[in-house]
């Protein structure tokens, strides 16, 4: 075999291990996991995008603010960051970011706040959701759910409620706040039963 057979060979060879390798190699690295690092700002067009799908029937609102008097003559304001109505239901408005401020005859003020609401422009009734914080006078109230019917001007408080007072703290199963009677109704865990019913006047 010539010195030129030999050296032909040997190229042919390393040719052939280097084909090999780069086969080996493309096919390995498809087995292994991607990741795909999308930036922030991609992401938020996505999540918007997705969201707008799903709200496609509805009119988004940015910084609302309704504000007027209930039926027992208590004025009233309820701002949220963010707001979307559904168009076969122009009547239901659903919140989120939900503040709320109620103006009692009395002189006194109740505040509430909550990650997301819903309110019947009709009705005047208000749910807020996820959240739920109020201070009235010197007291702060934390729940997960409350409601406010304006046609039994009735604010009820539910899930998980615990009452923070300059008196201390109290755990309820449900709140009750008769707004024109100004008494506040407390259910406890033992058995549903009520275990105080306090006047605010």
């Amino acid at each position: 075999m010539t010195k030129r057979k030999r050296k032909l060979r040997i190229l042919q060879l390393f040719l052939l291990f280097l084909g090999l390798l780069i086969i080996f190699l493309t096919y390995a690295n498809k087995e292994r996991k991607t990741e795909i690092i999308i930036p922030k700002s991609q992401q938020k067009k996505i999540n918007n995008q997705l969201t707008n799908k799903k709200l496609e029937n509805t009119d988004i609102f940015y910084n609302i603010e309704y504000s007027g008097l209930d039926l027992a003559g208590n004025r009233y304001t309820l701002k949220s960051e963010e707001a979307y109505n559904n168009k076969s239901n122009n009547e239901l408005i659903n919140m989120k970011f939900v503040e709320a401020v109620f103006y009692f005859k009395d002189d006194t003020v109740l505040y509430v706040k909550s990650n997301e609401g819903l309110y019947n422009n009709k009705t005047l009734d208000m749910n807020f959701y996820g959240n739920v914080t109020a201070k009235y006078q010197d007291s702060e109230l934390f729940a997960e759910k409350a409601e406010y019917s304006n046609l039994r001007s009735y604010l009820t408080i539910s899930e998980n409620v615990e009452i923070k007072d300059i008196r201390g703290s109290m755990f309820a199963e449900k709140l009750l706040f008769d707004i024109k009677k100004q008494k506040l109704n407390i259910a406890s865990y033992n058995g549903g039963k009520v275990s105080a019913n306090l006047s605010l006047k």
